[in-house]
C-alpha cells in the first residue's frame, strides 16, 4: 500500500483590505506548511467558515490552530474588561472555536501554537493573562521573538516524551499567556519567570499547546514535537 500522509489542517490568519489586496485576504507563513511536510504530514489551509467546520474536520486527520497578532476576546473566558493592548479578530476566533470544538468532541489530534495554545486553554475552560508586563513581575521580554529564552519541561508529560528533552530554547512572540489551563489539562512547560509555556490534556489522543512557534525549528525538540503530532494523526 502506498504511503499516505495524514492530512493536517492549518488555520489561516485574516487581514483587512490593503497591502496584498484591495479586498479582505487570508495569510499564513510558509514555514507552517513546510514544517508539517518535513514531519510527514500533508498541510491543508482552513478558511474561516465556522458553518463548515464539521465538513472540514471530516476530511482532516489532525488540526493545528496557528498563531497571529491578535487575542482571544476576554469575555469568552469570563473577564468583563479588556486590557488596552487586546486586539480582536472575531471571525477568525469564531471559526477556530468551531474547529476546536469539533476536534475535541471527536478526539482528533490537536496542536495549538502561540495564540492557538491560548484558545485551546480557553476551550478547555481555562483563563489567560491579558498582558504579561502588567501582571507578572520581572517578566522576560516575551515579545522579542528571537533569540527567545529557555523553558523547562515537566517530566513525564507528553511534551517531554515527544521532544525527548527536559529543557529547550524557544522563540518568544506573545504578550499574553495561559493563566489556568482548564479542565482535564495540565501545564507541561514554564519559562524561567514562571510564565506558562505549554499545556496538554493527558487523557486525550493528542491535545497539546505550546506558547512558542515550533514551525521555526529553533530547537531540535521542535522537529521532534511536530513529528510526534503527525504520528498521532496516522
Amino acid at each position: 500500500m502506498a504511503f499516505r500522509r495524514p492530512v493536517i489542517g492549518l488555520t489561516l490568519d485574516a487581514e483587512p483590505p490593503g497591502g496584498y489586496s484591495r479586498w479582505p485576504w487570508y495569510a499564513l507563513r510558509a514555514n507552517y506548511a513546510s514544517a508539517i511536510e518535513a514531519a510527514g504530514g500533508l498541510p491543508l489551509a482552513l478558511p474561516h467558515l465556522a458553518a463548515l467546520a464539521e465538513e472540514m474536520l471530516a476530511r482532516l486527520d489532525g488540526l493545528i490552530v496557528t498563531g497571529g497578532a491578535f487575542d482571544v476576546d476576554p469575555a469568552i473566558y469570563g473577564e468583563a474588561a479588556a486590557h488596552p493592548s487586546v486586539t480582536l479578530k472575531s471571525a477568525r476566533t469564531e471559526a477556530e472555536m468551531a474547529l476546536l470544538a469539533g476536534a475535541l468532541a471527536a478526539d482528533k489530534p490537536v496542536l495549538g501554537i502561540c495564540g492557538g495554545e491560548q484558545l485551546l486553554a480557553v476551550m478547555l475552560g481555562g483563563t489567560l493573562v491579558q498582558h504579561i508586563p502588567d501582571e507578572i513581575p520581572n517578566a522576560l521580554p516575551h515579545e522579542g521573538h528571537e533569540p527567545g529564552h529557555p523553558i523547562s519541561i515537566v517530566a513525564d508529560t507528553r511534551l517531554a516524551r515527544a521532544t525527548g528533552a527536559g529543557a529547550m530554547h524557544v522563540n518568544s512572540s506573545h504578550h499574553q499567556a495561559v493563566r489556568t489551563p482548564g479542565r482535564e489539562a495540565i501545564v507541561n512547560a514554564y519559562a524561567p519567570d514562571g510564565v506558562i509555556e505549554g499545556i496538554e490534556a493527558p487523557g486525550r489522543r493528542f491535545c497539546l499547546g505550546v506558547q512558542w512557534h515550533p514551525e521555526f525549528l529553533t530547537d531540535p525538540g521542535d522537529g521532534r514535537l511536530l513529528a510526534a503530532f503527525v504520528a498521532a494523526c496516522r
